[in-house]
């Protein structure tokens, strides 16, 4: 695990671009897809397209487009942020909370 992260870590942004691209290109060939067919489907050029896998980089909104016509969106559930809260601050919110209600001073 280490030599992987220092792998990914170790590359450069344009190699990691190419990283990208690679990956789009190669599972679209496994997919039987033309680029034409992704890029028609993405609502991209082909020519966008054809840099986006050559690793010339591209809009990320044209990434994710791209990631949607291949049916590949699920890929970027590790971007997904989830707040966890520790058992210590959910026991001291429960300490917290009101256990009777007030008595109202203007009720007659």
């Amino acid at each position: 695990m280490e030599n992987v992260n220092a792998f990914k870590y170790g590359m450069s942004d344009p190699a990691l671009i190419e990283m990208i691209g690679d990956f789009i290109r190669q599972t679209r060939l496994s997919k039987n897809k033309t680029q034409q067919e992704i890029a028609a489907f993405a609502r991209v050029n082909r020519s966008t397209l054809v840099q986006l896998e050559k690793g010339k980089g591209a809009l990320l909104l044209t990434f994710i487009q791209v990631l949607r016509a291949m049916d590949l969106l699920h890929r970027l559930e590790v971007f997904a942020y989830e707040e966890v809260i520790s058992p210590l601050m959910v026991a001291e919110m429960q300490m917290n909370e009101r256990k009777r209600a007030r008595k109202n001073k203007n009720v007659k």
